[in-house]
């Protein structure tokens, strides 16, 4: 029975595919590797958390640059992708009357030990592991209508929101007593001796050392789960709207909800995630009090907005005939997103890591966005290569051959 089901599952054709999301892929994968250079260049706990106070001149423009527009706008993109994904899977399956559940689980599951290799062994930032963990609560809402998953998603995130506050008021009404300035030091002294534990076995130490700092690294990053699997569930979820609802597919027939998030949403995070930086250009993960709660708080809504008005620009470029055709340039790399985000790893971890080329903390935040364009022209064009021959990335039929129990066919059939 297991087997007969099998052989009806397959992945999609290439001509099924619905090119806005292979697009905003790739478009993601740009930005991710902005966002993640700074965690290849140095620590990767140092990363992420605003302003560097000791930048000055250019370098501290391009920081600023980096973290208003870039950062946490892009895997928030990412998870948005992942949940049109699913609904894709899970309305496809429905339409040809198809198993789902245990595709799906498989299919999480390959992806979480994808996660775990790639944290383990290669980079400490990884994402993937969050979201398999986060996708297999997906099942338990793909039978709920569709219009539910805005709202829900929204209460989701959120959770972290209110989370925050709840600390900034503690912060603000026990601030000065000895119980709670201990507790606050010794959450500080883990952090800082965490971040000098990477900028010792990344910069200078060998790859056992470097990989057994990782496994902490990751142990100390899942605990915030909690968190950050929130925002990314809400994701889940309008990812998984914008399919059910047909505003990915049909984007023409939702003129209002474009030019809302393109005219008013993108502009209004724009305005938040200005404000979060006036109230705390840096976070750094210790100090709890109601106006850093606030601007954590903005800082989240600026994401969700920014991200929502990213997705509508380009949704909009895709429809004139100047932008199309540039545009979709990006979606072979977005095919291929997986191996991508997979090769950012290795070629970075092995540029500026120890046990490679040794360039830790060398590179310039000013050159960064750079070195992030560079490579990531270089992806596009190898990814147009591949796919002129192939019909997955490397990593892509692998994830899809232990998902469906059998090897997919690889190369393109000639005609």
């Amino acid at each position: 029975m297991t087997a007969t089901l099998t052989e009806n599952l397959a992945p999609i054709a290439v001509t099924d595919r619905i090119e806005a999301m292979d697009v905003l892929r790739g478009f993601a994968l740009l930005g991710i590797l902005l966002m993640n250079l700074e965690g290849f260049v140095g620590p990767v706990m140092a990363s992420g958390s605003g302003l560097d106070p000791a930048l000055t001149g250019m370098d501290r423009t391009v920081d600023l640059l980096v973290y208003v527009l870039v950062q946490g706008k892009f895997y928030t993109l990412f998870s948005l992708l992942f949940g049109m994904g699913f609904a894709v899977m899970s309305e496809r399956a429905e339409q040809a009357r198809r198993p789902f559940a245990g595709v799906y689980w498989r299919r999480g599951l390959v992806l979480l030990a994808i996660g775990v290799i790639h944290a383990l062994f290669i980079w400490a930032g990884d994402i993937l592991m969050m979201y398999a963990l986060c996708s297999f609560l997906l099942l338990a809402f793909r039978t709920l209508p569709y219009r539910w998953y805005v709202w829900l998603g929204l209460a989701a995130y959120v959770m972290p929101i209110g989370f925050m506050y709840l600390m900034g008021a503690m912060g603000s009404l026990l601030g000065g007593t000895e119980g709670w300035d201990k507790m606050i030091g010794e959450i500080g002294g883990q952090m800082q001796a965490m971040v000098e534990a990477e900028r010792t076995a990344y910069g200078s130490g060998t790859y056992a050392e470097a990989t057994w700092q990782r496994l902490k690294s990751t142990g100390m990053a899942l605990s915030n789960i909690t968190m950050f699997g929130f925002i990314v569930f809400c994701m889940f979820l309008l990812g998984a709207w914008f399919v059910r609802s047909g505003a990915i597919t049909r984007p023409r027939e939702f003129p209002r909800l474009y030019a809302g998030l393109r005219w008013v949403a993108l502009p209004v995070g724009l305005l938040a995630m200005l404000g979060s930086v006036t109230l705390a250009p840096t976070m750094d993960g210790v100090t709890f009090n109601l106006r850093t709660s606030t601007a954590f708080a903005l800082q989240l809504m600026a994401n969700l907005l920014m991200c929502l008005g990213y997705v509508a620009w380009i949704v909009r470029a895709l429809d004139t005939s100047v932008w199309q055709r540039p545009l979709s340039l990006l979606a072979p790399a977005g095919r291929m997103a997986l191996t991508n985000y997979l090769m950012q790893s290795l070629v970075c971890t092995w540029i500026f890591y120890g046990y490679g080329l040794g360039y830790f903390e060398q590179l310039p935040r000013a050159w960064q966005p750079v070195f992030a364009l560079a490579l990531f022209g270089l992806q596009v064009l190898v990814s147009h290569l591949w796919l002129s021959r192939f019909r997955f990335g490397p990593m892509e039929w692998l994830w899809r051959s232990a998902t469906y129990l059998k090897p997919q066919p690889l190369r393109l059939r000639a005609g």
